[in-house]
């Protein structure tokens, strides 16, 4: 008989947020977060209902400001700018180190609200707090250097991010922008991870780090918060369709930006033979169901080892872990071992298994399909924002998954058999993050690589967004603006030599270094 689940001991929401009312009372009240404005926390906005992918428990919903109230956060971070630009730099060392601690003292919490909130895996999310943090620190270590004969912006910089990494890459790219001398705004995302931000943004209030917290859609909120004159710099992470609008309105205004955008990064098989290491590989490409910028959902491969390849990559797939990221056998068993729980939530799940429904009546062919039945589930848990792992052999061009990154566990898989071919169902996207290409001669990706739009390409490997001095960009329509990464992170929220030019992806010049 299948053993019943529970939920783990200490881990249900009702306990994490009290746990948050403990930690920031000032931050959080009996039903709701507040926004960070002005050095205080303001009850103001329209708090929304939401409710936690992993099984549909009421969650706390983001405080949606208006755009007035909006305009006046970000003039009083301006205020706060033109107090922190002159803080002398090992005092805002010392702000951001004592920050660090407190997120690191907290780590366990940071973590379970992000469970919670969007549905990550302990494991992942307890790494996105640790690269949160460890990536800081890099910053603090060494930030002498970079910031040698630059100065900060004339104005805060206005960061507006997707859901999916709210330590790792907003919460690391707050504090690094106020380490380099910056007043730091803040959009909380949407979908979730609300609680998991307001947490981290009271302990860094509490260490002096000038942030700034709201929350809002994003048409009411880009006014103040892409347009205003008092913002020096916007950093977006997310689609294409906002980012389009959000490039528009920097580019109109001259304003400086970072813009990292979707792009369909995809994994190609020419002439290859080590099957069992790409078989180890396939389970780690779905960690998070998928749902991370560098995620690979499209390979693509030589006809002639189509056979090869799907005697490794279905056995792998078919290993795969998914389920609450909660449920356990007993209260006091260790977190589960998953390699993805929920997507974000049940429209985006609906959406998942419309568009993979839509492929196959179009001729599609399903090769694996993964079941209910297969994840760990609690009884009669809400299960409508899970999506079992999906693959698809030759989605018709017609589809979105043809063209466009899914953000869910759905891989789909095009046979060429020329390198043309290859190289143009590569480069679907008009550009992207990542890319690997498998092949056994080193010769071979030396003469291929160039020719795939990618900023980072493996050989054989994945690449990731990286971390410390590891540089991180896009071609094409994947990136807008300043790279990022290692030193050019702190070029692109400061200002340099009269003239300079950030490499980049602007409208007026490309400057790309190439990553190792």
């Amino acid at each position: 008989m299948p053993t019943t689940l529970t939920l783990k001991s200490g881990t249900a929401w009702a306990d994490a947020w009290q746990r948050c009312l403990t930690v920031a009372p000032e931050a959080f009240r009996d039903d709701r977060v507040l926004n960070l404005w002005n050095a205080a926390w303001q009850a103001d906005g329209r708090a929304l209902p939401a409710v936690s992918p992993v099984d549909g428990t009421p969650v706390a919903g983001p405080p949606r400001l208006d755009r007035a109230t909006a305009r006046q956060a970000v003039r009083a971070a301006l205020d706060q700018h033109r107090a922190w630009r002159h803080v002398p730099l090992p005092e805002r060392r010392a702000h951001v180190a004592a920050t660090l601690d407190a997120l690191a003292e907290h780590r366990d919490l940071l973590a379970l609200l992000l469970v919670w909130e969007i549905g990550k895996p302990w494991r992942l999310a307890r790494a996105d707090v640790d690269r949160a943090v460890d990536g800081v620190r890099w910053y603090v270590d060494g930030i002498d250097t970079m910031l040698d004969g630059r100065a900060p912006l004339d104005g805060p910089v206005s960061n507006i991010a997707s859901w999916n990494y709210p330590m790792s890459v907003l919460v690391h790219a707050l504090l690094v922008q106020a380490l380099a001398g910056n007043a730091v705004v803040a959009k909380t995302p949407t979908d979730g991870g609300v609680a998991c931000l307001t947490l981290a943004t009271a302990l860094a209030a509490r260490e002096g780090i000038p942030v700034t917290l709201v929350s809002g859609s994003g048409g009411e909120l880009s006014e103040a918060l892409v347009r205003a004159p008092e913002i020096g710099c916007v950093s977006f992470v997310g689609g294409r369709d906002t980012g389009a609008a959000v490039a528009t309105a920097v580019a109109d205004l001259g304003k400086r930006h970072i813009l990292e955008q979707e792009g369909l990064n995809t994994w190609g098989v020419w002439n290859f033979s080590d099957w069992e290491t790409l078989s180890a590989t396939v389970p780690k490409l779905f960690d998070y169901g998928k749902q991370r910028c560098t995620a690979y959902p499209r390979f693509v491969v030589q006809r002639s080892l189509f056979d090869a390849f799907l005697a490794a990559y279905l056995p792998a797939v078919r290993t795969l872990r998914t389920g609450h990221p909660l449920a356990v056998e007993h209260p006091d068993d260790p977190y589960p071992a998953l390699d993805f729980g929920p997507v974000i939530n049940a429209a985006k799940a609906k959406e998942l298994h419309d568009q993979v429904a839509e492929a196959i009546d179009r001729g599609a062919v399903p090769l694996h399909r993964g079941t209910p039945g297969d994840a760990r589930f609690l009884p009669g848990q809400d299960t409508s924002a899970y999506v079992q792992p999906v693959t698809l052999l030759n989605p018709p061009r017609s589809s979105p998954l043809h063209h466009a990154e899914p953000f869910g566990p759905v891989d789909t898989i095009v046979l060429v058999d020329t390198e043309a071919e290859l190289l143009a169902a590569m480069n679907a996207s008009n550009g992207a993050l990542v890319a690997t290409l498998s092949t056994d001669e080193r010769a071979t990706f030396d003469r291929l690589a160039p020719h795939i739009r990618a900023f980072k390409i493996g050989h054989g490997v994945p690449r990731s967004r990286g971390d410390r001095d590891e540089l991180f960009g896009g071609f094409g329509a994947s990136w807008r603006g300043a790279f990022v990464g290692g030193d050019l992170l702190v070029r692109a929220v400061t200002r340099g030599p009269a003239g300079e030019r950030l490499p980049g992806n602007f409208p007026d010049h490309q400057l790309v270094p190439r990553p190792t």
